[in-house]
């Protein structure tokens, strides 16, 4: 039952986007930068070039697994080996 949902609103949410990208393309950067409009299903490879190029292919969750095993580890921290953590860690920004 939930796996037909998540893919009509997948569905739902790839048509939605595409046609926003294929919108404002179209009547935003010919004007611009003279290039010539684009479809819908160049829209849709836009949006994937897009989530390939800057997101990768690891999921929201992936990235949150990462900062609760941080979490975990800093509250298994004595006090002074977190203030040695601090000290390092502003080392490093500088």
């Amino acid at each position: 039952m939930k796996i037909p949902f998540v893919i009509a609103i997948g569905a739902i949410a790839l048509f939605a986007f595409s046609s926003a990208v294929m919108f404002l393309w179209n009547h935003i950067l010919p004007g611009v930068v003279h290039v010539g409009a684009i479809t819908f299903w160049q829209a849709a490879g836009i949006l994937v070039l897009c989530r390939i190029l800057f997101s990768g292919f690891k999921g929201r969750h992936g990235r949150w697994r990462g900062k609760k095993q941080m979490f975990g580890q800093w509250q298994d921290m004595t006090p002074e080996e977190k203030e040695m953590f601090k000290q390092r860690l502003h080392c490093c920004r500088c």
